[in-house]
């Protein structure tokens, strides 16, 4: 166990054995289709989600109980970590920052819970980079907060979707809302912007749209792409964002690699299937 633990939730969209070789707990939301609960930690449980959105069927989600937090803190007390840092989706989206909150209070241990106001691995980017710090012994509690805190603010995620109406039915449009009654013949581009989900640019095709997601990943990049870490995150969309990771690569030779994965079930319920994100993090 490292000295300072890292906690956050399955929205970081980290992979399990990425977690476990950063000593990263990841504490799962839940999926709720045809009126059950699913773990987001199911591998099962993106399949599920995008037959169920396929088929037109409302899919909801549910925060982590504060219980379920203080488990993980528990957890990493007993493992020997002196402090833990809690890392979490925007508030502006979810509820289980809230959740967090309340586990913190009676935790054994100090528990630093901070709102990364961004989402997908623009949140595993900077939770990835707090577990380096906190293992190396060399930074304290405040230290590694710090630097979660940091690497969230200065990350950038931007994502094209085929249509508003999952974002519309889960209320977390935000101002992208004005787009609703344009959008008829448009793909928007959206971006997170202080933790809330905004409308970037319009397109007029899903190509273009795309292509435009490259220019502005490689824009945000600067350079030959060395300082920064992207991923390109997708649902049930893997052949066009291998195809994008694979083009930024070209464009940016400095980059180390570019991370492909899909976003979690609890994301994908809010944008649902088609949507292609790019996150560009400075390294």
């Amino acid at each position: 166990m490292p000295r300072i633990a890292l906690v956050t939730d399955s929205t970081a969209c980290l992979s399990a054995a990425s977690a476990a070789a950063h000593g990263v707990t990841a504490v799962p939301l839940e999926v709720i289709v045809r009126g059950a609960p699913h773990s987001e930690a199911d591998p099962a449980t993106g399949g599920l989600l995008v037959a169920a959105l396929r088929a037109h069927e409302t899919a909801t989600t549910s925060r982590p109980t504060p219980e379920d937090f203080a488990a993980a803190y528990r957890a990493a007390a007993e493992g020997g970590a002196e402090g833990v840092v809690s890392l979490h989706i925007s508030a502006e989206l979810s509820a289980t920052l809230e959740s967090a909150e309340l586990a913190a209070k009676d935790a054994p241990i100090p528990v630093r819970v901070l709102d990364s106001r961004t989402i997908g691995m623009a949140l595993g980017f900077s939770v990835l980079a707090a577990a380096e710090a906190g293992r190396d012994g060399e930074h304290d509690l405040d230290a590694v907060a710090d630097i979660a805190a940091k690497r969230s603010a200065t990350a950038s995620a931007f994502f094209y979707v085929d249509t508003l109406e999952y974002l519309r039915r889960g209320g977390r449009i935000g101002s992208a809302r004005a787009l609703l009654g344009s959008a008829l013949a448009m793909k928007p581009l959206l971006h997170m912007a202080d933790g809330r989900v905004e409308p970037l640019e319009k397109v007029r095709t899903s190509a273009k749209a795309i292509a435009r997601l490259e220019e502005i990943a490689v824009e945000r990049a600067g350079g030959d792409g060395s300082s920064v870490e992207i991923a390109v995150q997708h649902l049930d969309a893997a052949e066009r964002a291998e195809a994008l990771a694979a083009r930024l690569q070209e464009r940016l030779p400095g980059l180390a690699g570019v991370t492909v994965c899909e976003v979690g079930a609890v994301i994908g319920a809010h944008v649902g299937p088609g949507v292609l994100g790019v996150i560009v993090a400075p390294g």
